[in-house]
């Protein structure tokens, strides 16, 4: 008698799944697209389809939605907040000091650290939009990307610098000459101020 119970719930089962099959297959074709911010957004409608053609057709992303990060490495100033702020350590930057202002972002904040490294691992992101809210020239972005999706972990460790390891490494020598020659100099004005006030103590 149990076999023939679990049999008849079997057939009532499939017969219900093929009448809500049947149901949504006969509704108009027409896709709404409003703004997922509407309250009639999630109710249940019979003037579109059940499912999008995902990917050519997506649903809208409401503003405060947290995505793929994007960094526009041209106005980063490389202030290193967004780093120190990240509650998982997911950005990992390297900066070297410039030896005179290396230009301007698009704000007009003058540009005086080189992005020797500059690497978020999406792996790790949390989505908190921390960094976001703390860069100053607004370099670090969340896009309307959400869907990545690899069959290699390491790929999502995104390189944002553009600067080569030859590049890196003639700015760290520039900079240590230029260090050296200013110690230098602040070597001999304290010997030449020295030699001054024994010359006047004779």
């Amino acid at each position: 008698m149990s076999k023939l119970t679990n049999i008849l719930k079997s057939v009532a089962g499939i017969v219900k799944g093929f009448a809500l099959t049947a149901k949504h297959l006969f509704r108009s074709s027409k896709t709404v697209r409003e703004n997922i911010q509407s309250d009639t957004y999630f109710s249940e409608r019979t003037d579109n389809t059940s499912t999008l053609r995902y990917p050519h057709i997506k649903l809208p992303l409401p503003d405060n939605s947290r995505n793929q990060l994007h960094v526009e490495i041209d106005d980063c100033i490389v202030c290193d907040l967004c780093a120190k702020i990240c509650p998982v350590d997911c950005i990992e930057i390297e900066a070297i000091k410039a030896v005179e202002d290396i230009g301007k972002t698009s704000d007009g904040t003058t540009k005086r650290l080189h992005a020797a490294q500059f690497d978020i691992d999406m792996a790790k992101c949390m989505f908190c939009g921390l960094c976001t809210i703390v860069c100053p020239t607004e370099c670090i972005i969340m896009t309307d990307e959400y869907d990545v999706s690899l069959d290699n972990v390491a790929a999502m460790n995104y390189h944002f610098s553009t600067m080569t390891a030859e590049e890196a490494s003639r700015n760290k020598i520039k900079l240590a000459a230029f260090e050296a020659e200013k110690k230098a100099a602040k070597e001999a004005a304290l010997k030449a101020t020295q030699e001054k006030k024994e010359e006047g103590n004779v």
